[in-house]
């Protein structure tokens, strides 16, 4: 397996990434299986540490998004690209539908447009449903609600994994990943760029901008310029114990504003029930804190819809934070000239659409005339998988024991996530790969023994970091 990380300065790309979030994942992958010598540039120690480590795990079919816009397109080529990969690369989906639900007069209005808005996007098959037949479907549900309509391709899908295999298929297929290295300025001299980072200059012919919350500051640090600017939206989560699930089958979403998605009730990937986000306007791109009276009023919201939640204890809460904009549409743009690609905007739907942006992105590329030979056979690695839905290591022998007993994590994967490529380099990315200390102790039992597995591989020592109950000293 190739190494992942560039063994110099003083190599030359055809493309640089900047940004290792999902859509920096999925751009990288596609340009390595079409043959360009791709780098990621990332500044932080991990894939996954901005925008994309919070988001609710939904592939969504793009039935709600304007008709005819780019958001639109990404999102339907995103979802039928990761359907047709997801075995190769097996990546779970749980085959749940969504229901859409109308709580009020107003709302149960306004959903007769919606379904024909559904219908303009493609998405066909989706259907009315009364109360009753809602109720039928759904009995968990509280009476209140008044209608709504079903979509039975949207899915539940693993929004860790997904990236991560994204960014290992690239690196298999020839790619590198510079971590810890941000991008302080850069210059084109007609030919190629010279991109100046923390960790020393890096030459490309041409940079992809897929820097989420700081991408209009890229951009001006590049261009001297920049076509939007990114108002970060903070989506907090709460998090139910794995019980909760047995009170519904479907993700349940609210009828959209003009601002928001608004609020879901959904399994999750790893077995939980999880309520949110929230949609909160910030100055801050990095506070994705959580405040005790917005979660209150998360959980409540929950059991007002679903009753039955009132029995079951919140086991976790997280935020995360929406590189949103003024414009409703992504906002992607190429200046062919100085050959650049900015990929801004990329709001709650870009788990869905990754894959579709990347598709979008290459095509871009390849409009400023160059090209390519993809590689002869590629390769497609498989990852450990952290989903209830498959076949998890703790069921396998010689998986070295389990160390946290709550999710079920082994030895074997923890070490395993600490080698390679892509190696965890923080508690949080071991989180992300393996849901070490995401069950009801957040991490009270095993945090122990996790810092004597992990001592000398974080860029923070676990001991230094976290007490034995798992409380982060430095707050």
């Amino acid at each position: 397996m190739a190494s992942g990380e560039p063994s110099g300065t003083a190599e030359s790309y055809d493309v640089a990434v900047i940004g290792a979030g999902v859509v920096g994942c999925a751009i990288a992958r596609r340009f390595a299986l079409e043959g360009a010598r791709v780098i990621v540039i990332e500044k932080a120690a991990d894939i996954l540490d901005g925008a994309s480590k919070g988001n609710s795990g939904i592939l969504h079919t793009g039935f709600d998004a304007p008709v005819g816009s780019l958001e639109q397109r990404c999102i339907a080529e995103g979802y039928r690209e990761y359907l047709e990969i997801r075995e190769r690369l097996d990546l779970p989906i749980l085959k749940t539908g969504a229901l859409v639900l109308a709580w009020s007069d107003e709302q149960a209005a306004r959903l007769p447009a919606l379904i024909d808005k559904a219908h303009a996007n493609g998405v066909d098959d989706v259907e009315p449903l009364s109360a009753a037949e809602i109720l039928a479907r759904e009995p968990g549900l509280s009476d209140r609600v008044r209608g709504g309509f079903h979509v039975p391709r949207e899915y539940v899908m693993d929004p860790w994994t997904a990236p991560y295999s994204y960014l290992l298929q690239a690196i298999e297929n020839g790619a590198s990943f510079l971590r810890r290295a941000e991008v302080l300025d850069g210059a084109f001299d007609g030919e190629a760029w010279t991109l100046e980072t923390s960790r020393g200059p890096v030459k490309t012919g041409t940079v992809i901008n897929a820097a989420g919350l700081y991408g209009d500051r890229v951009d001006q640090s590049l261009l001297k310029t920049t076509s939007y600017v990114i108002r970060p939206r903070k989506g907090q989560f709460v998090v139910f114990d794995k019980a909760a699930s047995e009170l519904l089958s479907a993700i349940l979403l609210p009828v959209p504003t003009e601002a928001t998605k608004g609020i879901v009730i959904c399994k999750t990937s790893y077995g939980n029930v999880l309520v949110g986000p929230t949609a909160e306007e910030q100055d801050s791109r990095d506070d994705a804190s959580v405040d005790g009276d917005t979660l209150a009023a998360l959980r409540a919201h929950g059991i007002e819809m679903l009753p039955g939640l009132a029995a079951f204890d919140v086991t976790a809460t997280y935020a995360g934070l929406r590189p949103a904009t003024a414009d409703k549409d992504y906002q992607i743009n190429d200046d062919g000239a100085r050959r650049y690609i900015s990929v801004g905007g990329i709001r709650s739907t870009g788990l869905s659409a990754a894959l579709g942006i990347a598709m979008h992105v290459f095509g871009l590329y390849t409009a400023f005339g160059l090209r390519h030979r993809p590689p002869s056979d590629l390769r497609w690695p498989r990852v450990s998988p952290i989903s209830e839905s498959q076949e998890r290591a703790w069921s396998q022998p010689g998986n070295d024991g389990i160390v946290c007993h709550c999710e079920l994590v082994t030895r074997r994967e923890i070490e395993a996530a600490l080698c390679g490529p892509l190696a965890a380099a923080s508690l949080a990315a071991l989180k992300r790969r393996t849901r070490v200390t995401m069950g009801r102790c957040q991490g009270f039992y095993c945090l122990g023994e996790l810092a004597e597995i992990t001592a000398g591989r974080f860029d923070t020592p676990l001991a230094t970091a976290y007490d034995r109950r798992g409380y982060d000293r430095r707050t």
